[in-house]
C-alpha cells in the first residue's frame, strides 16, 4: 500500500522557506486519517549517511523506532538526548532511525536545502552536531516520506518487523512515553497507542530556541516572533536561566487561580 504524495505542487510548498503561522497550527494536531498506530508503512527506500539503506520492506528482525527531524528544529534539540538515552538502554533489541527531513526553522545561514546534495549535507551536519550513534536516513528533496506521515517536526513512530506502525508520539523527546512503548517492544509485548503530550514537550524545547536562531540566523528569530510570538517570548526570557539545563530554562507557569472566591483578584500571568 503506497500513501505518498507525490505532486511536484505538494513538494514545492513542503519546502518553505519562512517560517509561518499556518506552519505552527499544522504541527499542533494531527488528522483524522493520519498515520498511527495500526497503519501499514507506506513503500519507501532511504538513503543512510553510512551508505545503506532504509526501506520499508527491509525494517530487519527488530522493530524500528522512526523519528523525523533537523538541525534547525528545537524539539529535536531537546529529543536527541532522551533518544541516545533510550538507544543505550533498548538498542540492542529495537533499530533506531532519525529521517532527516526539511527543515523547520530555515533562515540565512542554515536555509532550505533544494538539492538532494544540499539535503544530504544538512543530515551530516545534523549528525555531527548531536553526535547520533544510530542510523540517520535522508527523505527526498521533496519530503516524500515526510509527507505521507502528515509532517511534523520532531514526531516518532515505532514500527513491528511486519511493517505496522505500533506507537505514536507527537514529539519525540516526550521520554516516559516512548521509554514504556520500547519496553513492551523489547519485551516482545504487543504495543499499540499514542502520546498526545504537548505542553510540556514544547516547554522543554524553548529553552533551545535561542541557539536555533544562532545557528540559523537572525531571519529565523524574525520569522518566530511573528508566528509564534508566545514562544518567542519564552525563548527570550529562557536566556535568563542559563545556569539551568536548556530543558529547563521555560519560566514557571503560575498557579491556576482559585475556583473559590478569593479576597482579591488573580494577577494576570
Amino acid at each position: 500500500m503506497d500513501l505518498r504524495p507525490t505532486t511536484r505542487d505538494a513538494g514545492s510548498d513542503y519546502r518553505f522557506e519562512r517560517f509561518r503561522t499556518r506552519l505552527l497550527i499544522e504541527d499542533m494536531t494531527f488528522g483524522r486519517n493520519a498515520l498511527g498506530p495500526g497503519s501499514p508503512l507506506p513503500e519507501f527506500d532511504l538513503p543512510t549517511l553510512d551508505g545503506d539503506r532504509f526501506a520499508s520492506r527491509t525494517l530487519g528482525g527488530r522493530p524500528v523506532l522512526m523519528v523525523f527531524g533537523s538541525r534547525t528544529c528545537p524539539v529535536t534539540e531537546s529529543a536527541v538526548p532522551v533518544l541516545k538515552r533510550l538507544h543505550a538502554r533498548f538498542g540492542d533489541r529495537v533499530r533506531f532511525v532519525l529521517v532527516n527531513t526539511r527543515e523547520a526553522h530555515p533562515g540565512q545561514t542554515i536555509g532550505q536545502p533544494t538539492t538532494a546534495e544540499e539535503k544530504h549535507r544538512h543530515a551530516e551536519r545534523l549528525r555531527h552536531h548531536h553526535g547520533v550513534p544510530f542510523e540517520v536516513a535522508v527523505d527526498d528533496i521533496d519530503g516524500t516520506l515526510h509527507r505521507a506521515f502528515t509532517p511534523k517536526p520532531n514526531s516518532a513512530y515505532l514500527i513491528d518487523t511486519d511493517g505496522t506502525i505500533r506507537f505514536r508520539s507527537h514529539w519525540a523527546n516526550d521520554e516516559p512515553a516512548l521509554r514504556r512503548a520500547l519496553e513492551q517492544a523489547a519485551a516482545g509485548s504487543r504495543v499499540h497507542g499514542r502520546s498526545r503530550a504537548m505542553a510540556g514537550p514544547l516547554l522543554r524545547a524553548v529553552g533551545h530556541l535561542p541557539g536555533i536562531v544562532t545557528a540559523a540566523g537572525s531571519r529565523t528569530g524574525r520569522d518566530i516572533w511573528r508566528a509564534a510570538p508566545p514562544l518567542a517570548v519564552l525563548g527570550t526570557l529562557s536566556r535568563l536561566f542559563t545556569r539551568l539545563p536548556a530543558d529547563r530554562r521555560a519560566p514557571p507557569r503560575p498557579p491556576p487561580c482559585s475556583p473559590a472566591r478569593p479576597p482579591r483578584p488573580c494577577s494576570p500571568p
